[in-house]
């Protein structure tokens, strides 16, 4: 429940920072900040011993799908009501299980496809439709969460040969050169205050990373799906105390059947407290 604080917080801290910067300059600070506790959080374990890979597409998929994941739900929180991107951002779940089928064979059930049509009509409730089409912004952060589940599948798929720490090294390099790349013609020189909202992200980042791959190392994914919607909550509490944004009929109804949804999905699809990611405490950090 920490972690899901931390993420709701850091949801917060973007929505700050996003007063005076532009999207990129924040998952940019994100990404910097990210590295740097990476680096020294490895230099403490002596360093990656062995930076050579026989999949370096699977590291570069991983690490686009996630950075683009990164930018797609910061954006949202920069433009929409706090509580709906951090639900939007949980739609990653129903999309693992389609990705899983089509690129690692792994069968459905019967229970599966229910429970996805529970969760995909929860999503469709969220984004209510009318006369005008759908938020722009809505669908962004729905794409974000189809980047996170494709993200979190190449992870399941590295971790048959990769060590643990050599898929989070690769992440972090392949999303700091992305951001970085784009800074020559979106750079903004930020003010102290946007620094330290800057800052602050990564560090609430990276905190719920690591306080979520703790909790992940003692419990089954499955028992903790429920959860993970306590960012929801708490991600209301802060729009409502800060930004004045109230949670609509709709959107509670929509989180009802994507938690629901989840409750099955999320039982068994993610990596469990088996596999060598939580066995060594190396966090996922997708977003």
């Amino acid at each position: 429940m920490t972690s899901e604080f931390l993420f709701a917080a850091m949801g917060g801290a973007i929505r700050m920072a996003s007063v005076e910067l532009d999207n990129a300059m924040i998952v940019f600070g994100r990404n910097l900040v990210g590295a740097a506790i990476l680096l020294s959080w490895l230099s403490a374990r002596g360093g990656v011993q062995r930076l050579a890979t026989g999949v370096p597409w699977l590291h570069l998929l991983r690490g686009l799908s996630g950075t683009a994941a990164m930018y797609c739900f910061f954006y949202a929180i920069a433009h929409m009501p706090l509580a709906e991107a951090m639900l939007l951002k949980l739609t990653a779940p129903l999309f693992i299980p389609l990705i899983a089928l089509a690129w690692l064979h792994e069968p459905l059930g019967w229970r599966i496809p229910i429970a996805l049509g529970i969760g995909f009509a929860g999503v469709l409730v969220i984004l209510a439709p009318d006369d005008q089409g759908i938020d722009p912004v809505a669908l962004v952060a729905l794409a974000g969460g189809l980047l996170a589940a494709l993200a979190k599948v190449t992870v399941r798929r590295l971790t048959h040969s990769e060590a643990p720490e050599l898929i989070v090294f690769y992440f972090a390099l392949t999303g700091l050169l992305v951001s970085t790349a784009p800074l020559p013609w979106l750079w903004q020189t930020p003010t102290p205050t946007a620094v330290g909202w800057v800052v602050l992200t990564g560090l609430l980042a990276t905190g719920g990373q690591l306080m979520l791959s703790r909790g992940m190392g003692r419990a089954p994914a499955g028992r903790l799906a429920p959860f993970s919607f306590f960012s929801v909550v708490f991600g209301a509490v802060l729009g409502w105390l800060f930004w004045g944004e109230t949670v609509t009929l709709a959107t509670a109804g929509g989180a009802l059947l994507i938690l629901i949804s989840a409750l099955v999905t999320g039982s068994g699809r993610l990596p469990s407290a088996d596999s060598p990611r939580h066995r060594q405490g190396v966090p996922d950090r997708s977003t």
